[in-house]
């Protein structure tokens, strides 16, 4: 491939003329047919280091990716470019699922979207191994590794791929891992030969600050009166969100609470507000901003500090990717490291206490002891909470273990389809029939579409249902409802939220098994992350940016010049510059005083003045070069008007 077509894409699609650092170097890898690791900061441009390749060639790019609402934005961008693209996830119906495999196959789409959890489904490997791919991108690859600060062992599947297409290249992309990390990345996507491509983690437009304080109102409001545009502010809590939003409005200040808490509806709103301009501040969790395209955010606060470098870094990173000036706060007070050393505390449960929240999950999801294998279901983790009187934070680091341990997934926010399961066997549903005529084609409907509707939840197409019953999708939905008061089936309507995904039956709770390595791993790096979170935030010695770039493994040490360590350097710069000017005026007045008198053996006149001798040599050499002195014949100096 040679670079005149490569930057012929580049303008036909981007209308760029230039790639940006490391895009080509990337780009020339995986070309090369070479699995390639990428480590680029956020807002680095990941998303053309495998989009434009794929369109230098024939075939398609598989995406594999957590975020449903990031598949859904790269898809409406390909998209507007004129190139076909699609996502597949929980929120389409079988039949939707099934068409768009089969255009993959047959048609001529370019880049297929897809969640981890799709890899291990019978239906999607059958359709893999028809179709001609000519790459495979992992995004967010940190997932994979279980040393990672977000490991999913969905993401382990990702090897399956491999298998059907053992010869397409594999390119995995990350904005943040350690070097343990991204050995652990390579070892799990079956590298043959390590190649990691690291690009600068540097931001040469982003100010990183600490300020240490017990009044972090006053910082912030300062900071949001001093920096114009718009911004986000990070705290850990929900209450706190609302709280911090109210009391920016009371001082005149446009800001909003965004927290999973909120309605969809209600978050929708309040984030459009604040892409349009129209609300300043987003006072949120670090549920807030993780896919979101907002170039010009100026300035991001953290009220409360993050638990590892590599959230901080992402979290921070949010703020001017337009290039422009912008500022990272981080606000720490004395007591917040033993509060966040005491919250990991009740947040890392005894393994006593993850059988008891396994236990208590199963019930609330009326799973009884034997069954549940391979099951999904919508899960609210705050009623789950609020309804067994647990710790938000203890709750989900027990599910995190048994993740780890292969019980469940939960996945992120994502939008979920209806679902309907029979409750009633074949014989009932037949009386049914017979006894309500009117719903007789109604249910002859739905055994034909959804074939297992007896034996689990199946997700359904209403406007589907619709076109083959002849009714309006309002009529489906008032039947649908009509058989769940009749007890009939059970009904899920469509909704927005997170899902559970049983990999294993409900079992007793004397054979759940927590692997005591895996505990005690995740413990130690939680708290060794947590300690360089700590180093970032007392260090008051070295570059901000310089710190971020070695963490992730950077052999250089580049000083930003305008984090607030290299501004107070340059500071005491300034200072010591100017006192040394001073002091050069005070020495030169006395040499010419001294020379006033009389004319003297330069000897004699350093062994007079208060200084040190090679400074008084330079003045005096200085002095001379001037011709403000000058030397005589017999070697003394003296003024030269005199």
């Amino acid at each position: 491939m040679n670079d005149e077509k490569l930057y012929a894409l580049l303008r036909k699609y981007w209308h760029h003329e230039e790639f940006r650092p490391m895009q080509k170097e990337i780009i020339d890898s995986v070309l090369a047919g070479r699995d390639t690791l990428a480590l680029m900061p956020t807002g680095g441009g990941k998303s053309l280091t495998y989009q434009l390749p794929t369109l230098a060639r024939e075939g398609l790019c598989i995406v594999v990716t957590p975020l449903i609402a990031l598949m859904k934005d790269q898809v409406d961008n390909l998209r507007r470019r004129g190139i076909q693209a699609v996502a597949i996830h929980s929120g389409l119906s079988h039949s939707e699922i099934d068409r768009l495999l089969d255009n993959c196959v047959y048609g001529s789409i370019k880049f297929l979207y897809i969640a981890p959890e799709r890899i291990g489904t019978e239906l999607f490997l059958m359709r893999v191994a028809k179709m001609k791919l000519s790459l495979i991108a992992v995004d967010e690859a940190h997932c994979i590794s279980q040393w990672g600060y977000d490991f999913r062992p969905s993401y382990l599947r990702i090897a399956e791929l491999r298998r059907a297409h053992p010869d397409v290249p594999i390119l995995a992309l990350t904005a943040s891992a350690t070097e343990l990390v991204t050995k652990d990345i390579m070892e799990n996507l079956q590298f043959p030969a390590p190649n990691l491509l690291r690009s600068s983690f540097l931001r040469p437009n982003l100010s990183y600050s600490v300020r240490h304080t017990e009044d972090k109102q006053g910082q912030l409001l300062r900071l949001i009166r001093n920096v114009p545009g718009t911004g986000i502010v990070y705290v850990r809590k929900r209450e706190s969100t609302e709280q911090l939003a109210e009391w920016l409005r009371s001082e005149g200040i446009t800001a909003e609470a965004y927290h999973g808490g909120l309605a969809h509806a209600e978050r929708s709103i309040r984030q459009e507000e604040w892409i349009q301009n129209r609300v300043r501040v987003m006072v949120a969790t670090n549920a807030f901003g993780m896919g979101i395209d907002k170039p010009d955010v100026r300035f991001v606060v953290h009220y409360t500090m993050c638990d590892s470098l590599e959230s901080y870094y992402q979290e921070a990173g949010r703020a001017g990717r337009d290039g422009k000036r912008s500022y990272a706060l981080l606000l720490t007070a004395p007591d917040d490291p033993q509060r966040i050393v005491t919250r990991f505390d009740q947040e890392f449960p005894p393994l006593e206490r993850v059988k008891d929240i396994y236990e208590q999950l199963c019930s609330y999801l009326q799973i009884p002891i034997g069954e549940g294998k391979d099951c999904s279901m919508i899960f609210n983790i705050y009623d789950f909470c609020i309804h067994n009187h647990l710790y938000e934070g203890m709750v989900k680091c027990a599910l995190k273990l048994l993740q780890l341990n292969g019980y469940l997934t939960l996945t992120d926010t994502q939008e979920n389809p209806a679902r309907v399961m029979f409750t009633v066997g074949r014989d009932d549903l037949y009386r049914i029939r017979l006894n309500r005529s009117d719903l007789d084609p109604f249910i002859r409907v739905l055994l034909r579409l959804y074939p297992g509707i007896f034996n689990d939840f199946k997700a359904i197409d209403e406007s589907e249902i619709a076109t083959w019953s002849g009714y309006t999708i309002d009529r489906v939905r008032e039947l649908l409802r009509r058989l769940w008061q009749l007890r009939v089936i059970r009904y899920i309507p469509s909704n927005r939220s997170p899902m559970i995904y049983l990999h294993e039956e409900r079992l007793p709770r004397e054979d759940i098994y927590i692997a005591p390595e895996t505990y005690r791993r995740r413990q130690e790096l939680m708290h060794e992350r947590f300690e360089q979170m700590l180093h970032y935030a007392q260090n008051e010695t070295q570059c901000r940016s310089a710190v971020l770039d070695r963490y992730f493994g950077a052999s250089h040490d580049h000083q930003c010049g305008i984090c607030d360590i290299c501004l107070q350097r340059k500071r005491e710069e300034r200072i010591r510059k100017g006192e040394r000017q001073a002091d050069e005026v005070t020495l030169r007045n006395q040499i010419l005083e001294a020379l006033q008198h009389a004319s003297l053996e330069p000897q004699a006149l350093i062994q007079q003045l208060n200084g040190s001798p090679e400074r008084l040599t330079d003045l005096l050499r200085d002095l001379l070069e001037k011709g403000e002195i000058l030397q005589t014949a017999e070697g003394t100096l003296k003024i030269t008007h005199s």
